[in-house]
């Protein structure tokens, strides 16, 4: 049995100075959505619109879900302990998972309530809901924009699903706004609850896909860039290599894959030259670095080879 483990630029362990940025990147978001969340809510309960309202439940969502993201972050940077030999990366996909969560129960709310307005409709103070919805949609830019230039929000699964989180607090703020001017212009009441569910299904869309990659690194399941059939592929035509088996790729969190497997190498072969040719075939062509392989001369006969 043989470890190989290499670093390169790309899937690879977060770095310090990369995790004070996202730390800093996410702060400035939570400070933002707590402030808008609390104008949003007052401001909502007096215009009685439903879009700030529900708004403001959606910004509550998101604070306590950047929050959260914190905490995990905070967990994740601990080093890896005797129990924890991973390190405790995963506790951001954790996070990124009940965000998702609460992004599809808010979008659920919301819909629940608009089809009460559908039926009776209230007047809304569509002047003051403006203002504050465009107040709102300023905050939200400014915290995406953030996230943009000082997080990872591609790279890192946690960030990731904070800034969808905030992209969709936009979304609502947009929404909010063009259903006040239709109500200030045309009286026309029904395009409150019309618009929260349109903003609603966007939210959910992109829930659906942070809970997807959550899931799927939590089950262990191989990254969706990555074909397995390749990957074996590539490792049965190395010099020396006459197959491959047990072959299992995941991912540890959204910046660190694995991947390990058994070798059949031909009588003779140096074991060592194998293992340098695997580590730099899986590092250049598929971006694994965490590589652990065990090199046999025959097929391993037993399970608990």
């Amino acid at each position: 049995m043989a470890h190989i483990h290499h670093h390169r630029h790309g899937h690879r362990p977060i770095t310090a100075a990369e995790r004070a940025n996202n730390r800093r990147a996410l702060t400035a978001a939570l400070v933002i959505a707590v402030a808008i969340m609390l104008l949003e809510l007052i401001g909502g309960f007096w215009t009685r619109s439903l879009a700030l309202i529900s708004d403001a439940g959606h910004m509550l969502s998101d604070a306590g879900s950047l929050a959260l993201s914190l905490v995990a972050m905070l967990l994740a940077a601990r080093p890896a302990s005797p129990g924890m030999t991973y390190g405790y990366s995963r506790v951001e996909v954790l996070a990124s998972l009940v965000n998702g969560v609460t992004l599809v129960g808010v979008a659920g709310w919301v819909v629940w309530e608009a089809a009460e307005r559908f039926r009776d409709p209230p007047e809304v103070e569509s002047g003051a809901m403006i203002a504050i919805a465009a107040i709102g949609l300023f905050a939200n830019a400014t915290s995406a924009w953030w996230l943009m230039r000082k997080g990872d929000v591609h790279g890192n699964l946690n960030v990731r699903s904070a800034y969808l989180h905030v992209l969709g607090d936009l979304l609502s703020s947009v929404g909010t706004i063009v259903a006040g001017f239709l109500m200030y212009t045309f009286s026309w009441y029904v395009a409150d609850p019309l618009i929260s569910v349109m903003v609603s299904a966007l939210i959910a869309k992109s829930a659906w896909g942070i809970l997807a990659s959550a899931v799927r690194i939590l089950m262990e399941g191989a990254p969706r860039s990555l074909s397995k059939t390749r990957v074996e592929e590539a490792l049965r035509n190395l010099p020396g290599v006459v197959d491959v088996h047990d072959l299992h790729i995941w991912t540890i969190s959204s910046s660190f894959d694995a991947l390990s497997c058994h070798l059949v190498v031909r009588e003779g072969a140096d074991a060592q030259t194998v293992l340098r040719e695997t580590a730099r075939n899986v590092r250049e062509a598929f971006r694994i670095d965490h590589v652990t392989v065990q090199i046999e001369t025959a097929p391993c006969e037993t399970q608990t080879c």
